[in-house]
């Protein structure tokens, strides 16, 4: 039952992101003002949570998908003990601070997953949900359910608009994922005014037909209710769980509550004053709040420490009865486990005939699943296409949630937040997968894993008019321009099975960034020249005779070999060219300035750069006399092998190009 101490601390909470804000000047009083009770319930009586170590492997997540409405998870943040001050408080959205616009996934102690576009929390927390699942499926023993969390999710209108709540929701409802429970700040308000200009559909309806157990809260005030609802949702095992509680925005403050400019403005200075005498918090000044409070607070976050305890000792002693599976969990928490398949020869040497890259990438793949015991991924139902599929290793489903292979469905954008989520987690090692061309799709949540510096995989095939009959919509011309302009976010497009040893290697060993694996349809060459310097991100594959070139031809992917070709029709022509082998531009700007002074000498301006996809970004390496045999235009419907033709694409075009730099 709440106490009068309860009421208070949720009214402090309000309280404090309201004095955030206006100190700031700027931010979203309505959503903490609004979901405060729901928030204060959760977090106090029903989330197992240790302030003193965030980041127990145990804890439930909890991710505010409204990530606009941070001042409500920094006030949480700041009273359950986590180190966010009153000084940290009342630097809301300054520079350099620890309580920045939108929660930031590293940056702020507590926060589970940088929440910047709405919905994008609910499909992260969908990936979290399947990470514990899996997780629990492969070491949970009787007795012994040593991964056994929730994960809790709060947004608002405007995350169950987006689009990608309805795709992550879908997948969660068909994968039973029963420890998910979705809170819903249900207000019927969003920026533009009442939401039944534009959303009038009964979203609880629509969970259920995902197959999800729904409940509703009349009253968003009601603490008791809340706390009843969290509990019914955590006794359904086999369904996703999804609280409707009814709220209203700005809740407390007489002049704003229930009005849309309460979501994103500041309530003003009299507008404070008034929410706290409504509320009972007495006026001390700004950001001073009652020590009662406090208090009750403290006794709290003290009393949690003890479920970390017993998970300890559980630990402990699931550790001694089952050595073979506290091996197991420590293979899973390596990070470094990837390292070993440098001295794997199978691993560098899968083929010897032209192959297509993604192919290649299979081989490569159910190599490294034996190496790398807690992979975990697969494709938005393209893994025929893009080769993912990870042999012997199960489906990952409601009836075999131990499965490593993940049929995401054709839901590319919660596809990647998903995988966000799963690399938020911890323990797993997610990669997803696609087209390259519905990078597009993905794209948004990519950026996010970019931001967060998670180290999801992309695996994106059919990289270029390569792809064909399927003709323009099909065929990628500026998405690789696109990826590469992300910082944080590093792209390989391999020209050979060498060369794709090495993206999956350095992605594999990439801890603090995304990296992306683009890959052809069609066979290509394997090259003489091709190695691990493609680790290096650029190398010398085919050198000139002379210590300083009279050209230089860089290329990647599918192109190389073009470039190979020319080089040796050029030498005919007494012409003495360097090949380079660019498969990340990313990672060869990461090397010293040594390097890429050998490998692209700046007194060597006669330069040719060959890549079936847009010239956008090349002009870095070329300069300005450089010269770019690559698309100029959307592709067309015709066999791949046509269309290269057909565009130019080709080494009489290459070996053209070279003469004109040097005329």
């Amino acid at each position: 039952m709440s106490t009068p101490i309860d009421v208070k601390s949720v009214n402090s909470i309000r309280v404090l992101a309201a004095d955030a804000i206006q100190k700031a000047n700027s931010g979203h009083p309505g959503l903490p003002l609004g979901a405060a009770p729901m928030a204060y319930e959760l977090w106090a009586k029903h989330m197992k949570h240790n302030p003193a170590n965030p980041k127990w492997e145990n804890r439930d997540r909890f991710i505010l998908s409204g990530g606009h409405g941070s001042a409500l998870l920094y006030s949480l943040l700041h009273f359950f003990g986590y180190g966010i001050t009153i000084e940290d408080m009342k630097n809301f959205r300054q520079l350099g601070s620890k309580t920045p616009g939108h929660p930031e996934y590293g940056h702020t102690v507590g926060v589970e997953a940088t929440t910047g576009p709405l919905g994008a929390g609910m499909a992260m927390a969908v990936g979290m949900a399947m990470a514990e699942k899996h997780l629990a499926a492969t070491f949970n023993k009787d007795g012994y359910d040593i991964v056994d969390h929730y994960t809790f999710v709060l947004g608002g209108d405007g995350c169950m608009m987006e689009g990608i709540s309805y795709e992550a929701f879908s997948l969660a409802g068909t994968l039973g994922l029963g420890k998910l429970i979705v809170l819903y700040d249900s207000n019927n308000i969003s920026i533009e005014g009442s939401t039944d200009i534009a959303f009038k559909e009964n979203v609880r309806a629509r969970c259920e037909a995902f197959g999800f157990h729904t409940q509703l809260v009349e009253d968003g005030n009601d603490l008791d209710a809340i706390g009843a609802a969290i509990e019914a949702a955590k006794a359904v095992t086999d369904k996703p769980s999804l609280i409707e509680i009814k709220t209203k925005i700005g809740a407390g403050c007489p002049a704003k509550e229930g009005k849309a400019s309460a979501h994103g403005e500041p309530l003003g200075v009299e507008n404070v004053a008034a929410l706290r005498a409504n509320l009972g918090i007495e006026d001390n000044g700004a950001f001073v709040l009652p020590q009662d409070v406090y208090e009750n607070f403290k006794q709290i976050s003290s009393a949690k420490a003890s479920d970390e305890e017993e998970w300890n000792a559980l630990f402990a002693d699931y550790c001694k009865t089952f050595p073979e599976m506290k091996q197991l969990w420590d293979a899973y928490h390596d990070k470094d486990n990837a390292k070993a398949l440098y001295d794997l020869d199978d691993f560098w040497n899968t083929c010897d005939k032209p192959e297509a890259t993604r192919n290649v990438s299979s081989k490569i793949l159910n190599i490294v699943k034996n190496v790398v015991p807690n992979l975990f991924g697969g494709a938005a139902d393209l893994a025929p296409s893009t080769k993912t599929y990870m042999s012997d290793m199960g489906d990952f489903s409601a009836e075999n949630p131990a499965g490593k292979n993940v049929h995401f469905g054709i839901r590319e954008l919660a596809m990647a937040a998903i995988g966000n989520g799963i690399a938020l987690h911890g323990g797993l090692r997610p990669y997803v997968s696609t087209f390259f061309v519905f990078s597009d799709y993905v794209k948004p949540m990519a950026r996010l894993s970019a931001l967060m510096g998670v180290p999801n995989i992309y695996v994106l095939t059919h990289d270029s008019i390569g792809v064909g009959e399927d003709g323009p919509t099909h065929e990628p011309i500026e998405q690789l321009a696109m990826l590469r302009s992300m910082p944080n976010f590093y792209v390989y497009r391999p020209a050979d099975a060498t060369e794709c040893a090495a993206a999956w290697y350095y992605a594999l060993n990439k801890q603090d960034a995304p990296t992306a694996l683009v890959l052809s349809r069609q066979n290509l060459p394997q090259l003489d020249g091709s190695s691990e310097d493609a680790l290096k991100g650029a190398y010398i594959l085919e050198d000139s005779v002379k210590d300083t070139p009279d050209a230089i031809i860089i290329a990647t992917g599918s192109e190389v070999s073009l470039a190979v070709a020319a080089k040796a029709e050029l030498a005919e022509a007494g012409i003495d060219v360097r090949v380079v082998s660019m498969p990340s531009m990313d990672v060869f700007e990461d090397q010293p300035d040594e390097y890429k002074e050998l490998v692209l000498p700046k007194n060597v301006t006669a330069r040719v750069a060959v890549e079936a996809l847009s010239e956008f970004g090349w002009g870095k390496y070329i300069g300005l006399n450089g010269e770019f045999v690559g698309m100029k235009s959307f592709g067309a419907s015709a066999p791949g092998n046509l269309l290269f033709d057909h565009f130019g694409i080709t080494k009489d075009a290459v070996v053209a190009a070279v003469k004109k730099t040097l005329a």
